[in-house]
């Protein structure tokens, strides 16, 4: 334990242990921010870690059933539905990056109706003095840590604004759940983990868990520092499939499969590891028992954080900077 405090310098892992307590502290910041409207279109433009919660938002949002169309904008400019009955989320942890103060900038000008969401920076300094309805994020030590904090006060603003219903309670009874598994997916992740070094994570999911599937992707990505892809079922069996007769590399699959799969789908993954297998390629698959949408979505976002964390700690790395991103600023500055 002490060598892996001696890698995981700023602790992630306690901050992995502590993300069910997020969406309370969510609810709790957006509790009087909402905006008047009859909105047809909801806008969330935001980069990085900032623009995850969004995804999980429309999964969530299109399961349950909802008239609310949701457009996850990653870009300078906003797309044109921004600009028609539109609410405009603008979403930045740090507060600085590029491509949302462009939106920001855009939505001002226009005098878009939109709620600022960031833990500070140039975009919350705007927000304060123009008098725009902002959530002030609480402190987290990466963007893409925050997503509990962003995804409940982002469904309390909805809710605020009459255009979702009050989501305190499913939020409460799923962070109780998340509470009650952390520990024992640590092990899983752990165990997983020690069968992929060496080799690239694919992530696999059903087309319902597709916006999952591309965190975990990323959650690969940054706290592991290695290549990761993802697709989803059916699609792959189409196209992606033929890519495995030559497999340049090694790879592992990693197949996620939630409660009430369809049996065809369900089907295609396990044909589909069988056919892998004879190329050499290994597949888990890591059966999310929750009962509802919101249980499995971040269930497996933290077996994701889990596994991708204790990989990290296999190649010696530091799974919470992200030194290349920063980087990349520096030399696009």
């Amino acid at each position: 334990m002490d060598q892996n405090k001696n890698i995981d310098t700023q602790n992630l892992r306690q901050t992995i242990l502590d993300f069910p307590r997020q969406f309370t502290e969510g609810l709790k910041v957006a509790e009087n921010v909402k905006v008047a409207g009859n909105f047809k279109t909801l806008v969330v433009s935001g980069m990085g870690g900032s623009a995850l919660p969004a995804d999980i938002i429309k999964t969530y949002l299109e399961e349950i059933g909802t008239d609310l169309e949701i457009i996850q904008n990653r870009n300078y400019n906003l797309p044109k539905k921004a600009h028609q009955n539109a609410l405009n989320f603008i979403a930045s942890f740090s507060g600085n990056t590029e491509e949302t103060l462009s939106s920001f900038a855009e939505a001002l000008e226009n005098n878009l109706p939109m709620v600022v969401f960031a833990n500070g920076g140039q975009l919350l300094k705007l927000a304060k003095e123009k008098n725009i309805p902002h959530v002030i994020i609480p402190d987290c030590i990466q963007p893409r840590c925050a997503i509990g904090y962003f995804f409940s006060a982002m469904l309390k603003v909805l809710s605020n604004s009459g255009l979702t219903e009050n989501p305190e309670s499913v939020i409460l009874k799923n962070q109780e759940y998340l509470q009650a598994i952390i520990l024992p997916f640590a092990e899983k992740g752990l165990n997983i983990a020690k069968k992929l070094v060496g080799q690239t994570p694919i992530i696999y999911s059903s087309d319902k868990l597709k916006s999952v599937a591309l965190i975990l992707k990323i959650e690969f990505n940054e706290n592991a520092k290695t290549p990761a892809f993802f697709n989803t079922y059916p699609e792959l069996n189409h196209n992606e499939m033929v890519g495995w007769t030559l497999p340049q590399g090694q790879f592992h699959i990693l197949n996620f499969q939630e409660k009430n799969l369809h049996p065809q789908v369900l089907k295609r993954m396990e044909i589909t590891a069988r056919l892998l297998k004879d190329k050499g390629i290994e597949t888990d698959f890591i059966k999310l028992e929750a009962e509802n949408t919101l249980d499995t979505i971040f269930s497996a976002l933290i077996m994701g954080n889990w596994i991708s964390y204790y990989l990290a700690l296999e190649y010696g790395q530091d799974p919470t900077p992200v030194a290349m991103v920063e980087e990349f600023k520096k030399l696009l500055a």
